[in-house]
C-alpha cells in the first residue's frame, strides 16, 4: 500500500489523518454527538478495553497504514475538517480485498460528498493499489449510508448478524460489495455520469 496518499476532487480532499487534526476532529464530533451516536462503534462492557484518545487512534492507524493494513483519511471540504473515511482489514495475496468505513458531520450531509469520497477511495484501491474487492457494512436503519451505496451502485451481498458493538449493543449490518471488474472506468466516473 502506498502511504501517505492525498486524493482530490474539486473542493473535496482526502488526506492522511494526523495528530494535528485533534481539535477539529473533537469539535466536529462534539457538535455531531447525537447525529453519530447511533452509528458509531462502542466498546462492549465485558471487553476490558477503554476508549482510546485521538492521539493514540492516529498513531495506531498510522502504524497500520505503514504496514499496509489500513488507510486512514481525513475528509476536508473547502479546507475544513468534515469527517473521516478509513480503509480497514486490507488483505493482499490471492484475496486482495478490504472494507471501508466513514463518517461525516451533519452539516456536510446531503451534498453528495460521502458518495464522492467513497468513489475516490475505491478508485485508488482498484486502479492504483490493485485490490479486487471492497466491502462496506451498514446498519439496516442507517438510511443515509444506504443512500451512499445506492448512489454508487454497490450491490448488497449479505447480512452480518450482530456484526459490531454500537451504541450499547451488538448490531446487525447489511454487507455491500464491489469488485474491480464492475467499474473498469472507475467509480468516480460512474457516479458523475449517473451510471
Amino acid at each position: 500500500m502506498r502511504w501517505p496518499v492525498t486524493l482530490r476532487h474539486g473542493p473535496l480532499v482526502l488526506r492522511p489523518l494526523v495528530v494535528g487534526d485533534g481539535r477539529a476532529w473533537r469539535e466536529l464530533r462534539s457538535r455531531n454527538a447525537d447525529w453519530l451516536r447511533q452509528w458509531e462503534a462502542t466498546m462492549p462492557p465485558d471487553s476490558g478495553s477503554r476508549p482510546t484518545t485521538f492521539r493514540a487512534l492516529v498513531r495506531r492507524l498510522g502504524r497500520m497504514a505503514r504496514e499496509g493494513q489500513a488507510l486512514p483519511f481525513a475528509i476536508e471540504v473547502d479546507g475544513e475538517f468534515a469527517g473521516q473515511i478509513t480503509v480497514n482489514n486490507i488483505v493482499l495475496g490471492s484475496a486482495r480485498f478490504c472494507s471501508v468505513g466513514y463518517w461525516i458531520g451533519q452539516e456536510y450531509a446531503g451534498r453528495g460528498l460521502v458518495p464522492l469520497a467513497v468513489a475516490m477511495v475505491v478508485d485508488h484501491l482498484f486502479l492504483i493499489e490493485r485490490l479486487h474487492r471492497v466491502e462496506i457494512a451498514i446498519r439496516p436503519e442507517n438510511t443515509n449510508s444506504l443512500r451512499v451505496v445506492e448512489k454508487l451502485g454497490i450491490e448488497r451481498c449479505g447480512l452480518a448478524p450482530r456484526y459490531l458493538h454500537i451504541d450499547g449493543a451488538w448490531r446487525d449490518h447489511v454487507l455491500f460489495g464491489i469488485t474491480a471488474e464492475e467499474v473498469p472506468g472507475g467509480l468516480v466516473r460512474r457516479l458523475l455520469n449517473g451510471f
